[in-house]
């Protein structure tokens, strides 16, 4: 542990696509802090994988619960149920996604409406469901995770890229509709991060060669670089921090 929040001891934490990669990092991190960990996935085999390592590591176990955020009124009624048995979500952290690779003519209306599904729409129904209780503790932070691949405009996934530019818009409409009851929102941005599924699909020699030429530092950024910036924004040390955007992408952009 390089920075203890104390703050984040014992606060309720909701985290989407916590299984695996850049997810699993943040409910590790979370984990370790000593805070209330609850996070939903639909792949059991990396959860198992990760709650195997969290107990190995003597840090705080999370509570995890199956859920595909295709399923809207599931995932209200999970976060409903926390809240109305535990308490108030004190920060939700919108991470889940997918970025498989498609072009343009790949694209017909149930793939678009499939990848918006994924990649955006549950952030904004996840996100709907905790601000009840966070306006009644005057206190909140979202963080919803974005991606610099809108920025760059890499050609090679146009619906995530539409997806992930929305999630800022999404963010800075929240943070000021909710500003006023103390509840942050704020976008985490990542760059290539060498998470196990970027290495075994497209972290190639050539495509790892072409992201360190461009990016300011030359090493390859891993999952707990982005988790570090959440926790940060999940804190009361970023108290002043909200509808911003927070890139996390090694000088890329």
């Amino acid at each position: 542990m390089k920075v203890k929040y104390s703050d984040l001891k014992n606060k309720r934490v909701f985290i989407t696509g916590g299984g695996s990669g850049i997810g699993a990092s943040i409910v590790e991190h979370f984990c370790e802090q000593g805070s209330e960990v609850y996070f939903v996935d639909i792949d059991l085999k990396e959860t198992k994988k990760l709650l195997n390592k969290i107990k190995k590591n003597k840090f705080r176990m999370p509570t995890f619960i199956e859920c595909n955020l295709l399923d809207i009124n599931k995932l209200e009624k999970i976060i409903k149920n926390i809240i109305a048995k535990k308490g108030p979500i004190h920060a939700l952290i919108n991470n889940a996604a997918n970025d498989d690779r498609h072009t343009t003519d790949q694209v017909d209306e149930k793939y678009w409406e499939n990848r918006m599904a994924i990649n955006l729409k549950h952030y904004f129904f996840a996100a709907k469901a905790v601000v009840k209780s966070m306006k009644k503790m005057k206190a909140g932070s979202i963080v919803n995770l974005s991606s610099v691949s809108w920025m760059l405009g890499e050609g090679d996934k146009v619906v995530y890229e539409t997806a992930k530019s929305a999630v800022v818009g999404l963010t800075r409409s929240f943070a000021q509709e909710y500003g006023k009851y103390n509840i942050r929102t704020n976008s985490v941005v990542p760059g290539s991060i060498a998470t196990e599924r970027q290495i075994k699909h497209w972290l190639t020699p050539k495509y790892k060669k072409l992201i360190l030429d461009s990016q300011a530092l030359k090493r390859q950024l891993k999952p707990n670089d982005v988790a570090q910036m959440v926790m940060f924004l999940a804190s009361d040390q970023s108290s002043g921090c909200t509808k911003q955007s927070f890139i996390v992408d090694g000088g890329i952009t």
